[in-house]
């Protein structure tokens, strides 16, 4: 490895209204080294690295890439000199065919007709482009008919056509499956070979841990450590992340009551067959299984947003007629989704506004009129209880931290007090000092007498946090493990076998975490 960077950032700071996102930040890479760039929501790392693609100017310090000054005027400049963001949100166009994406703007164009696009040259260019990144996407399909994985490949071959000597990645193997993670990491060795950098943002410490080669930790807008792989454990990265020994997991006793939620004989008529599950006061009942295998299509059947063919649902004992999500919740039940901006919150709506969505009918008087007062002094008691993050209950919920985001909506269905809350992928996108306090919020919760449903594909948050587990495939619950049977040394290879038993696994299909 080179002594001299390929990239030195020193000094960067950066300050927006209100906030002082960057302090004074020392930050270099080498040429073929993976950084794994780790730190809480908030901590600075996305603001630095859309320093470095361009997106943001820095207010003082300088940045060197190759050699030279670097201070683009804009992302495009950025690309020219060779740096690259590929974003958790992929920055595609999916009508377009994969050729098309990766050579947008920068078409071939046929030698005599100039204005025309050599679509021949550009597709066999993006083919073999992607031959030697061993991808084999096909070239002439559009990009909205593949799966997100093989769209992910796309953003990286075109940043390799743009002779990228730096890659930024942030959070990339969020929505990929086990075995397109390891393709993903394949890649991603192979162009430390061509003497490509990567910058990897993440935050599943066993994927950066299995990655980089140096690992570099911000909090609260500064660099507070890099560790070297040889250095670097799971305990020393949290500890510099958070400033504090965080507890991973933390399941308080509970007392396991009477049946809260009954689901019996549970079906659509298409995927989802004869579903039968059972929650306790003071439970959590973990769902693990393969991304597809219908557990989020169970938690919505339950919850009125998908209409069920066949089935029964009791809550405390008692069936409920639940056609739609007012029935859900007006048999005291919640849902945290797996989608929170999409489908838990309303972005440009405030936090106090969010809080209170589900509890307007209690909240409002004579005409509709909603008390302003009860409003605020609800949202504000779930704000201490659940430590939310907020300069102030009138900020718009867009603007706050995934984690904190998260908790928001958590503190929808609290306020309402319900009997069952169902929990789909509850920390997924979020930092682990916030998914610890996810965790401990689901542990009183449980403590005090709520029954939960949480669905996750991360076999720790199954094991850590269930009181039992329940695995599904193909649309079926296929075996049921006790917390004591989760303790047993081949408890991983037995739910993973469960997960699997009906399906024959496929590239594309998304595996347990």
């Amino acid at each position: 490895m080179q002594k001299t960077p390929l990239l030195q950032a020193t000094g960067i700071s950066k300050k927006f209204p209100g906030v002082q996102a960057l302090k004074n930040v020392d930050f270099e890479v080498y040429r073929g080294e993976v950084i794994g760039l780790v730190g809480e929501n908030g901590a600075g790392k996305s603001t630095l690295m859309k320093v470095l693609a361009g997106v943001y100017t820095f207010d003082s310090g300088s940045i060197s890439f190759q050699g030279s000054d670097f201070r683009p005027r804009g992302p495009g400049e950025a690309q020219e000199k060779g740096i690259s963001t590929i974003y958790q949100e992929l920055a595609l166009i999916p009508y377009l065919t994969v050729a098309e994406n990766i050579y947008l703007n920068r078409e071939p164009r046929l030698r005599f007709s100039p204005g025309l696009i050599d679509y021949r040259k550009m597709n066999a260019m993006a083919h073999d482009l992607l031959m030697e990144l061993e991808a084999p996407v096909p070239v002439t399909t559009p990009l909205n008919r593949l799966p997100i994985a093989a769209q992910q490949m796309v953003e990286i071959a075109k940043a390799i056509s743009r002779s990228s000597r730096l890659i930024i990645m942030d959070e990339p193997t969020s929505s990929l499956a086990s075995s397109d993670i390891e393709h993903l990491f394949k890649l991603i060795k192979g162009l430390k070979a061509h003497d490509i950098s990567v910058v990897f943002i993440g935050h599943r410490m066993e994927e950066v841990l299995g990655l980089a080669d140096r690992i570099v930790v911000m909090r609260d807008g500064e660099r507070v450590g890099a560790l070297p792989i040889e250095e670097a454990n799971e305990d020393a990265i949290i500890r510099l992340m958070v400033g504090r020994k965080v507890e991973l997991y933390p399941k308080l006793p509970a007392e396991i009551g009477t049946p809260v939620l009954e689901v019996r004989d549970l079906s659509d008529g298409k995927r989802i067959e004869d579903i039968n599950l059972t929650v306790r006061r003071g439970e959590i009942v973990g769902m693990a299984g393969l991304i597809g295998a219908g557990r989020t299509e169970v938690a919505r059947m339950i919850f009125g947003i998908d209409r069920k063919k066949s089935g029964q649902i009791l809550i405390n004992g008692v069936e409920q007629k639940i056609n739609t999500p007012m029935d859900a919740v007006a048999a005291s039940m919640g849902l945290v989704p797996e989608d929170r901006k999409l489908q838990g919150l309303v972005l440009g709506m405030t936090v106090q506004e969010n809080t209170t969505l589900a509890l307007l009918r209690r909240i409002s008087g004579f005409l509709g009129w909603i008390s302003a007062n009860r409003e605020r002094e609800i949202s504000a008691d779930y704000r201490r209880q659940l430590s939310i993050q907020t300069p102030s209950l009138q900020q718009r919920v867009r603007n706050l931290s995934g984690g904190n985001q998260q908790k928001v909506v958590i503190a929808k269905w609290l306020s309402m007090k319900p009997a069952v809350l169902i929990l789909d992928e509850p920390t997924r996108g979020i930092d682990i000092g916030a998914k610890a306090e996810v965790h401990a919020i689901m542990s009183r919760l449980a403590a005090d007498g709520v029954g939960i449903l949480m669905i996750s594909s991360e076999l720790p948050e199954i094991f850590g946090m269930s009181d039992r587990v329940l695995v599904m495939c193909n649309g079926k619950i296929t075996c049921e493990f006790s917390r004591e049977e989760l303790q047993r040394a081949d408890a991983q290879e037995a739910v993973i076998a469960c997960a699997t038993r009906y399906s024959a696994l496929e590239p594309n299909n998304a595996q347990l975490a």
